[in-house]
């Protein structure tokens, strides 16, 4: 699934007033952490994901195995803070703009 960056920019929106429900540190991208971010995508389409300062990997990197690994889209990286979008088969919440 490809996005337009109107669609982008307005997920960036929606994901501009939610906190963060991960946040990741020094242990990195673990099993348990993955599984976890790819739970929380089925459920709520769009999270947030904060990358701790005492985490030793880039924010650029972990978003990238983020997705791949959850078959989610990166919306934005944005400092420390990583938005992931995945539409839920069925019954999608989010109805992205044309």
């Amino acid at each position: 699934m490809t996005l337009t960056s109107k669609q982008r920019a307005f997920l960036r929106g929606k994901a501009s007033m939610m906190e963060p429900i991960f946040q990741i540190g020094k242990s990195s991208l673990t099993p348990e952490i993955i599984t976890a971010v790819d739970d929380a995508i089925e459920k709520r389409e769009l999270i947030k994901v904060s990358v701790l300062k005492n985490c030793m990997d880039d924010p650029r990197s972990i978003a990238e195995m983020l997705g791949e690994r959850t078959h989610a889209q990166v919306i934005a990286v944005t400092g420390r803070k990583i938005v992931l979008y995945r539409p839920k088969k069925k019954d999608s919440k989010i109805q992205l703009p044309q």
